[in-house]
């Protein structure tokens, strides 16, 4: 299942890098196509970034969580 969205995502990361290659040729010719471009770059950016929290290893983050850290004042660097 995971590797089914996995691949998913990176075929329509793909097919966003298509269009973002045929929308730069018109984006500076008309506002429409400009913000269509625009809009297919966030768009992009969704789906690297579900694609990045789907290889993220959720336990090891809930263990950091818990695990409390030291905090780092200012005075610990002149000492």
């Amino acid at each position: 299942m995971k590797k089914q969205k996995e691949k998913n995502l990176k075929d329509l990361i793909v097919k966003k890098e298509n269009q973002l290659e045929k929308l730069k040729l018109h984006a500076d010719k008309s506002t429409v196509c400009s913000d269509l471009y625009n809009k297919v770059v966030l768009e992009k950016a969704i789906l690297k970034k579900e694609l990045q929290d789907l290889n993220r290893n959720n336990f090891l983050m809930q263990i950091k969580k818990i695990i409390p850290r030291k905090k780092t004042l200012i005075c610990d660097y002149f000492k």
